[in-house]
């Protein structure tokens, strides 16, 4: 177990460990974006950087990193669905390692499922990385229930955590009702719907009536049912409004509001097999 150093509030893993419940995500960032981005939101108070061996950005989240002091940070970072049998998760965990410039990350996700490859194999890599001490916890993203629970069956170290999409207008009610059971952290993928989400009247009536920004009421809402969130900006305004979510609430009449917002959309989904980056080889 370790000691939370994170000055904002944090979830407890099943392991023990504590991860700050917003995190900043740079998914689609690149180049010196992503390294001035990071560098903002740590200025601004985050303390959980999230990217990925598919964003091909963990050097530039090294270089806006590289100056703070690495147990002051919860990092989490993913490997590729391609990448999952025993030998290729080894390989790409000490890849991200290498270009993150650190002996360990906090949190690492098998990015999504891949239906060609044993989920024993992949857990089995896992466990030896935790062994290892090159990970200091073991999630996924992108698991629907069934799927969680058969990791969890051959996995001898806890599934910690379940990166999904999650949102207003995707509000996962029986997966997070599965991940409660299991004490498996629900993080929020796309939390703003790709900004899409934004555009919602009742998010915006009530962003208005509390002036607050719609991103706001929307994290704070994913926060209310108890997720992570891992928001990702390049507009040094909307850094700073994402990560102030503490301090205020939202009403149980609002929150019950969102609840019972009728649109219901995915945003993204892995559709195509054969894509360079996230598909799966033949």
């Amino acid at each position: 177990m370790y000691t939370s150093v994170y000055s904002t509030p944090t979830v407890t893993l099943v392991g023990g460990d504590e991860m700050p419940v917003v995190g900043f995500g740079t998914w689609d960032l690149s180049g010196q974006a992503v390294t001035d981005s990071v560098r903002t939101a740590l200025q601004a108070g985050y303390e959980h950087i999230d990217t990925a061996e598919g964003y091909e950005n963990e050097t530039e989240v090294r270089e806006a990193i590289t100056d703070h002091d690495r147990e002051d940070l919860f990092l989490t970072t993913k490997v590729l669905p391609k990448h999952l049998n025993y030998n290729a998760v080894i390989e790409s965990c000490e890849n991200s390692l290498n270009r993150l410039g650190t002996d360990y990350v906090d949190l690492y996700l098998v990015h999504w499922p891949n239906p060609a490859i044993s989920i024993r194999e992949t857990m089995d890599a896992m466990d030896t990385l935790h062994e290892r001490g090159m990970i200091r916890n073991v999630g996924v993203c992108n698991f629907s229930s069934h799927q969680l629970r058969a990791a969890q069956h051959v996995s001898d170290v806890p599934v910690a955590t379940n990166q999904v999409e999650f949102h207003p207008w995707l509000p996962q009610t029986d997966l997070r009702a599965y991940c409660d059971r299991e004490d498996i952290a629900l993080i929020a993928a796309a939390p703003l719907g790709r900004t899409r989400v934004l555009a919602d009247d009742v998010i915006r009536d009530i962003a208005d009536a509390r002036a607050r920004s719609p991103a706001q009421v929307v994290l704070r809402w994913e926060l209310e049912k108890g997720a992570a969130t891992i928001p990702k900006s390049s507009s040094s305004e909307h850094i700073g409004e994402n990560v102030d979510l503490f301090g205020w609430e939202l009403t149980d009449e609002e929150i019950a509001r969102i609840d019972d917002i009728e649109h219901e959309e995915r945003i993204y989904w892995m559709t195509d097999m054969s894509d360079d980056t996230y598909g799966i080889p033949e």
